[in-house]
């Protein structure tokens, strides 16, 4: 039987780091105290590093298009931070989210999951915020992945992905149980539409849904300026959990670790003896187009 997972969620405190090195070593600070209590998987939001915007533009505030430049020269060199930490701390990571050029010559925004060996596999991010589409020039990744890992499969879905069924459903049906969400939301709109998504994600899957976000302002940077957010875990809304899904939450932008037990033989559980069958149920929601109805 696969053994519970002791997951840590950062609600990441956007901060000023001089350099690469610099930043390696607020990593470090972070999954030191995840390490001590016990976690196995630790979890950053999305674009936590881009903090190093004005470090690498080398002025502040750094304008969107060199920040995003800079960002992207810089990848290899913060992957490599972050596959070290996780070799050092003996951690699997998911530390938010890389802007990458890909195979074409585009830039996306990726998001690795590394091992305790610091070996990496990547789900990119699907749908474009506007201010990515628009300002950033940011383009669609790849489709829906899945990860092996010691307690079953997991995937990711970056921020707005999130916001689309079929993302996280793809997983599902590809076997994950649990589906990671890091963030980046600057207004309690954004944040809420994370928030819901993963709730109802979690409701219509019968999964479990863990979101993290970007807490603090940043004046010297184009796109972390301001910061708002939490980190929480939702699961099914069903006999044997929380009566509103809610699993554990943060506080309300506060620098913290959000920590839980996950235990994938619960999902087995209500997906095979829930009060309702939403997992299963779902390939026979399957309708035509919707025609006006007619009043007689």
């Amino acid at each position: 039987m696969t053994r519970p997972l002791r997951l840590g969620l950062l609600q990441y405190p956007v901060e000023r780091p001089a350099s690469i090195p610099d930043w390696g070593k607020k990593l470090d600070r972070w999954l030191a105290e995840a390490r001590a209590q016990g976690v196995d998987l630790a979890v950053l939001p999305e674009y936590a590093s881009v903090e190093l915007g004005a470090a690498l533009v080398g002025k502040a505030p750094a304008e969107e298009a060199e920040e995003l430049s800079a960002m992207v020269d810089a990848a290899p060199a913060i992957l490599e931070e972050m596959r070290a930490a996780a070799r050092r701390h003996g951690l699997w990571l998911q530390p938010g989210t890389l802007a990458m050029r890909s195979g074409d010559g585009k830039i996306i925004n990726r998001a690795p999951l590394i091992d305790p060996e610091g070996r990496l596999a990547f789900q990119d991010k699907h749908a474009m915020t506007r201010f990515e589409a628009e300002r950033w020039g940011v383009s669609p990744g790849a489709a829906p992945a899945v990860f092996d890992t010691p307690w079953g499969r997991i995937g990711i879905s970056v921020c707005y992905d999130s916001e689309f069924p079929e993302h996280v459903r793809r997983q599902v049906e590809a076997g994950a149980w649990l589906v990671l969400v890091p963030s980046c939301t600057d207004t309690l709109h954004g944040f809420n539409r994370i928030r819901i998504s993963a709730q109802a994600r979690a409701l219509e899957n019968q999964c479990f849904v863990a979101i993290c976000a970007t807490v603090g302002e940043a004046p010297w940077s184009a796109a972390l300026d301001v910061n708002r957010g939490l980190a929480g875990v939702y699961g099914p809304v069903d006999r044997g959990f929380a009566k509103d899904g809610v699993v554990t939450e943060g506080r309300l932008d506060a620098a913290q670790w959000v920590f839980a037990e996950l235990d994938p033989a619960r999902i087995e559980s209500v997906r095979r003896d829930g009060a309702v069958f939403n997992h299963r149920d779902w390939p026979q929601q399957r309708f035509g187009a919707a025609q006006p109805a007619a009043f007689a």
